[in-house]
């Protein structure tokens, strides 16, 4: 067991009752990852990737954990599936998603089964604009810039849109 850790996680649902899968995927981490010590609002996205698909609810979390990232990740694969998703296609529909963004300020590479930070994350409006709300002040220790510095510098226009 590490010391406790603080890890963030987006959270997203574009299939069901997408509002109650958040919720219930937040009560859950809360019991099989960490505390959560802080949530961002709930934001409405357009879908990313593949765009023929209904839009998603995302909200971003801050957790507090004595897992390694590799149970983090696990874990959260776990509770995907208690919640019902079935992964058909890369970046289509889904009840929920759990996404490792960050884990403390460590970088992470083992190819396929896990990146931290998320490979993707700089691109993405869906997940800057509510990591951004609960961690503005964090810094990608890649880029070496602020979540709000890399928000600004974003060209992403996909619509996201707080609720």
């Amino acid at each position: 067991m590490f010391d406790t850790k603080k890890v963030y996680l987006l959270l997203g649902s574009n299939l069901g009752d997408r509002k109650q899968l958040i919720d219930d995927a937040m009560a859950q981490i809360a019991l099989d990852i960490g505390e959560v010590f802080v949530r961002s609002s709930v934001y409405e996205t357009e879908a990313w990737g593949k765009e023929d698909q209904p839009s998603f609810l995302n909200v971003a979390l801050g957790v507090n954990t004595k897992l390694t990232p590799v149970e983090v990740l696990d874990r959260a694969l776990e509770i995907e599936l208690e919640l019902g998703r079935v992964r058909h296609e890369k970046w289509g529909s889904r009840l929920i998603d759990i996404d490792v963004i960050f884990y403390d300020n460590i970088v992470v590479d083992m190819k396929d089964k896990l990146q931290i930070p998320h490979p993707q994350m700089q691109y993405r409006k869906f997940v800057l604009e509510p990591l951004a709300e609960i961690a503005p002040d964090y810094v990608h220790p890649i880029l070496k810039i602020t979540v709000k510095q890399v928000l600004e510098r974003l060209h992403d226009n996909l619509s996201v849109s707080r609720i």
